[in-house]
């Protein structure tokens, strides 16, 4: 199937999916904690009569049973090198049940089969210990077993992490051009485990070109009505619902059921009939479900989307930017950049990110919409030093990246890492180089600054300017970008080398804005180069810049002068809400100043962490924000302070984690930044160990936990979080693992002393 024609598909009416298989396949005799990939290539009947059942329901897509047959899950019975055996296996099962339908029903519209992948079980760094290459590399392989085992295209299903789905569908667009089509599992707050929303999610993978984007699993049809109006609102794709027969619940003898009737199921899914184009079940739906789901659903087509995607759009892993040409101007932070500062070369050169965290958390809290990182500088290698920047400033900001590099190889590696939608800086139109960024652009979904340079160097005339940025833009459509993936430089020249530089910009601006209708951007201090009190200059540029139409610069929020004249630039122009943020920065001004002139008395450096509230003590700070990597050094310095060791645990760490949890709780904090804290004070407690044995503790006293995940749930995520945060507490932990039988439990609590 090509993605063509499954987009026709969905113009035939609404497009419907099977329903559980595990579930189903336990009923027809699949014991719990086997390899649901042998048992069912070994019983292949159980299958093909579940399929036929759902597609006499009327599913036209079935998925293939290869949910677990990835390289690592199949390594967990010692089944890794049959891979693509049993791939070839339960695709083949998934094709005999449609040609059996088809020999039924002659006249019956073509069915088709899926294939199915989901999570590894191991979670990438720094969450977990897998590289996003070895990820990348375990779904390729998956993918070519089933694309070479005939499948019509690939679902992507049940994903708790952003970063893990766009690995699945990175892999799978490397090696074919097969549809894929991609489904997350929400809490009922309507994020994932991982901090994502639906709509961040939906234009990541959008931009990376999934050919239908939704929600599958944990929740039943009504907790999923909000959740999927919100992605209709913003999809250009078809959207997917395949909820659970309800939220899952233990019977009187401890077995999971799903108590949602088929009726019921199928009158919940009325109201969400009205957003999704593709429908389904998940866990506890039965071919009965789906029946009673199309019958109530076939003649209700999806309510019209009112709204124009006139906007431009780009994405962290936690939250969407969204912004138009017309929008309030904002600044792109410009800081995270070694050029011209020797204390953050010499820190990059040192292997630490301290200071560019810093720097993230100073420029969000200061206003800026986008963070400009660059790692450009000489004698250092400038990819392995721009993937961990972005790494740590993607824990420390949730704003979204714009990459700066001049190497395309560093580029395309920044980009394939960045869990989001990135922005890239920039392309002009050199011949060596413009058409590997658009390709790239295409291939990861980003957006793109064009800058008005061409192989012979700055134009020399407005004429040649314009033309060179015509050239730009119609290079960017041949590669399949869009006006709204595109952003243009302005191209700020020195007002004291030309002092025509800023007119000349303000006549680029007004260009690009009244007749290409398309977004600009400058670099604004290089205006001031070689002046003195350039921050005045700066100021009164951007005011011309913004009256000119200008989108956003990329330069320095911290600096006072120039957010307020931004701000109230905004506001004379009317722009709509603008009153709002002059009157809150305006507000805190005073305070701001007084604050400064204390510090300065008291010489006093008070440290702010990403929600505003201040910390004086390093240890807490270096658990609260996660200093995995520099918390033992942080303890043992507080030691070297004369801090004794019960003092630092009790008065410190504890506090510290127990602010984590309530950032958590919060939703303020997500899974990454909860392992992140753990971790830092699981390490700052290494430290504190032998002194505290010194001081008195003994492992003796100490309680017993016996933990694991019960048999058939091969799911730890969550298991290995608590076993972390036990073991922090002073707790003497035994972690038995994961699918683990209650003789084991019991057996491991007797030996264990446990409780």
């Amino acid at each position: 199937m090509t993605r063509q024609e499954f987009s026709n598909l969905i113009l035939e009416g609404k497009l419907y999916l099977d329903g559980a298989t595990g579930s189903n396949l336990q009923k027809a005799g699949m014991p719990s904690g086997v390899c649901p990939d042998k048992w069912i290539s070994e019983n292949p009947e159980a299958l093909i009569s579940l399929q036929l059942e759902f597609l006499r329901a009327g599913t036209r897509i079935v998925y293939a049973p290869t949910f677990t047959a990835n390289r690592v899950k199949l390594a967990e019975f010692g089944l890794e090198d049959r891979l693509y055996e049993l791939n070839r296996i339960l695709v083949g099962e998934s094709k005999t049940a449609v040609k059996r339908f088809k020999e039924e029903n002659p006249s019956a519209r073509d069915c088709f089969v899926a294939g199915d992948m989901t999570m590894t079980g191991r979670s990438l760094y720094p969450t977990g210990d897998m590289d996003f290459e070895e990820l990348t590399c375990i779904y390729k392989e998956q993918a070519d077993a089933l694309i070479k085992a005939g499948v019509d295209l690939i679902a992507v299903e049940t994903m708790m992490s952003l970063q893990e789905t766009r690995a699945a569908v990175i892999a799978i667009k490397e090696i074919s051009d097969i549809p894929v089509i991609a489904t997350l599992t929400f809490e009922k707050d309507g994020r994932t485990l991982y901090g994502t929303d639906p709509v961040t999610a939906l234009l990541t993978l959008e931009s990376l070109g999934v050919s239908a984007f939704g929600i599958n699993c944990s929740l039943g049809p009504a907790d999923m009505l909000g959740a999927i109006k919100e992605i209709k609102e913003h999809a250009h794709i078809p959207v997917i619902c395949k909820p659970n027969a309800g939220l899952p619940e233990l019977d009187d003898e401890g077995n999971t059921v799903y108590r949602l009737s088929p009726e019921e199921f199928a009158s919940e899914m009325e109201k969400i009939a009205d957003y999704a184009d593709i429908m389904g079940g998940c866990c506890g739906t039965t071919p009965e479900h789906i029946r009673l789901l199309k019958e109530h659903t076939e003649n209700r087509a999806c309510l019209k989307r009112d709204i124009e995607f006139n906007d431009y759009f780009l994405t962290s892993e936690r939250k969407t930017f969204t912004f138009s040409l017309d929008d309030r101007f904002f600044i792109v932070g410009e800081r995270i950049n070694p050029t011209g500062k020797k204390d953050l070369q010499e820190e990059l050169r040192n292997g630490s990110f301290d200071m560019v965290t810093k720097f993230a958390e100073a420029e969000e809290e200061a206003g800026a919409r986008i963070l400009d990182v660059n790692m450009g500088m000489s004698g250092v290698d400038e990819k392995e030093l721009m993937v961990k920047a972005i790494q740590h400033v993607t824990e420390a900001s949730n704003l979204p990246l714009s990459i700066d590099t001049s190497h395309v190889d560093v580029m395309e590696e920044a980009l394939r890492r960045y869990p989001g939608r990135a922005l890239i800086n920039s392309v002009s139109l050199e011949s060596a180089k413009s058409d590997a960024l658009f390709s790239l652009a295409k291939k990861y979904g980003s957006m793109c600054i064009l800058l008005p340079l061409s192989d012979k160097g700055l134009p020399e005339s407005r004429e040649e300017k314009e033309d060179i940025i015509h050239k730009l833009i119609k290079k960017a459509y041949e590669h399949g970008l869009s006006k709204r993936d595109l952003v243009i430089d302005g191209l700020v020249g020195a007002a004291a080398a030309n002092n025509k530089a800023a007119i000349e910009v303000t006549d680029t601006i007004r260009f690009c804005h009244d007749k290409l209708g398309i977004a600009t951007v400058c670099g604004l201090s290089n205006i001031s180069f070689g002046l003195p009190e350039r921050s005045f200059v700066n100021s009164s540029f951007l005011v011309m810049c913004i009256m000119s139409g200008l989108t956003m610069a990329i330069a320095n929020p911290e600096q006072e002068n120039l957010m307020i004249s931004a701000l109230s630039a905004d506001l004379l122009l009317g722009k709509n809400g603008a009153d709002i943020p002059y009157i809150e920065y305006m507000g805190d001004y005073g305070e701001r100043h007084s604050d400064r002139e204390a510090q300065v008395k008291t010489k006093k450096v008070i440290k702010k962490n990403l929600n505003n509230e201040e910390y004086s003590d390093p240890v807490f700070e270096a658990v609260v924000k996660g200093k995995r990597d520099e918390a033992a050094g942080i303890v043992v310095k507080a030691l070297s302070a004369g801090r004794n060791a019960g003092e630092i645990l009790n008065g410190s760490l504890l506090p510290a984690i127990n602010k984590v949890g309530e950032l958590f709780e919060e939703k303020r904090y997500f899974l990454p930044q909860l392992i992140a804290s753990g971790e830092a004070m699981k390490n700052g407690i290494e430290v504190l160990e032998p002194l505290l044995r010194k001081d008195g503790g003994n492992d003796e006293n100490r309680i017993n936990i016996v933990i694991g995940t019960v048999k058939g749930d091969i799911h730890d995520i969550g298991k290995n979080l608590v076993v972390m945060m036990l073991k922090n507490y002073g707790f003497n932990v035994t972690d038995l693992g994961k699918d683990v039988s209650k003789e084991a439990f019991y057996e491991a609590a007797v030996k264990n002393n446990a409780g």
